[in-house]
């Protein structure tokens, strides 16, 4: 397994492997062709930023059984899914903020994603392996009441793609098994200490494993090295205030921990 970190260091950006504490620091193109500079980082000294740049992140919905059978759902026979715009992402760290233009609930959405790592049109499932470049963890914030605002038009995209909503991070990490993962979410309220486990569900409980859903999504898009699918939530989603911490953790990758915040 290998955790793959950007950051940034002595006002320049860099990428390279998270080894305990240290970032041994590579250069050329993640995905493809990297090499080692022979400079190793400690992590203390620097800042993370977002895990990737994805051209496009794609998001699911009703994808778990357990949700689809609390809420009395059917599920759906294909991946359904939408587009979080690219103004979106966040990285490890940084503050959620709470939209200027909307006053009603926020919520939380702890997911694993999924991280390209070559460009794939039409694949199968036996060739999707091949074309994941690893995980990542996933805050999928939510605006929900815009949702259904009107009646005629359930407005998804605009939901979700509000400034910091599109949190990923803190590493993307390779060589793993996605049906072994387990994510929890963790909440920490405005003013205490207390954490509370809000999320503790199996990656294994999918309708649509990673590797169907990025074999599905390729027959209707192409996705390219860098794009970032998450795989949708289970039972436990809720809403924040600001100043809750929120942290979403899965073994194998690490914790991606934000603040939710008014917008100053």
């Amino acid at each position: 397994m290998v955790r793959w970190l950007r950051f940034k260091y002595d006002q320049s950006a860099g990428f390279g492997i998270l080894e305990e504490n240290k970032i041994k620091v590579y250069e050329g193109d993640m995905f493809d062709g990297s090499s080692p500079t022979g400079i190793t980082l400690d992590l203390e000294e620097v800042e993370i930023s977002i895990p990737c740049v994805p051209g496009k992140m794609l998001a699911l919905w009703n994808n778990f059984y357990a949700l689809a059978e609390k809420l009395g759902m059917d599920t759906p026979p294909e991946p359904l899914y939408w587009v979080k715009t690219d103004g979106c992402y966040l990285g490890h760290g940084e503050k959620i903020l709470k939209p200027a233009s909307y006053d009603g609930k926020v919520v939380f959405e702890g997911e694993l994603g999924i991280v390209i790592g070559s460009t794939c049109r039409g694949i199968s499932e036996q060739q999707a392996e091949a074309h994941i470049f690893g995980y990542t963890c996933i805050n999928d914030v939510t605006a929900v009441e815009i949702v259904n605002r009107d009646d005629t038009f359930p407005a998804w995209t605009r939901a979700k793609s509000f400034d910091t909503f599109g949190v990923m991070g803190p590493v993307i990490a390779t060589g793993l098994n996605p049906e072994d993962l387990i994510v929890r979410t963790l909440l920490t309220k405005p003013g205490t200490t207390e954490v509370q486990e809000r999320q503790n569900y199996p990656v294994s409980d999918m309708v649509f494993l990673p590797f169907v859903i990025v074999s599905m999504i390729s027959q209707d898009v192409t996705l390219f090295p860098g794009d970032v699918i998450c795989c949708g939530t289970s039972i436990g989603v809720g809403s924040m205030r600001p100043g809750t911490k929120i942290e979403v953790s899965i073994d194998g990758i690490g914790t991606l921990s934000n603040f939710y915040e008014e917008n100053e």
